[in-house]
C-alpha cells in the first residue's frame, strides 16, 4: 500500500477542514399549543407527541406572598 514521502502541511490540512461548519438547530412548531420545539421530539409545554398525550404536564401555581 502507497504511504507518502512527506507529511501535509497544516495550512492544506486546514483548507481541507475549512466547511467543517456547525448548521443551526431545526426547530418546530407544536401543532397542540403553537409553542416551538425540537422536531421528533415531546412538546415541554403541553406534552403532546404525534397529536397524542404522551406525559402529564403540572401547572406551576402562582407563589404567594410569605409573611403576610
Amino acid at each position: 500500500m502507497a504511504n507518502p514521502k512527506r507529511r501535509h502541511s497544516t495550512s492544506r490540512q486546514n483548507k481541507r477542514r475549512a466547511n467543517w461548519k456547525l448548521e443551526p438547530v431545526n426547530i418546530s412548531v407544536c401543532p397542540q399549543c403553537k409553542s416551538p420545539k425540537l422536531p421528533h421530539d415531546v412538546c415541554l409545554k403541553c406534552g403532546f407527541y404525534n397529536n397524542v398525550s404522551v406525559i402529564s404536564i403540572k401547572e406551576k401555581k402562582p407563589e404567594e406572598q410569605k409573611g403576610q
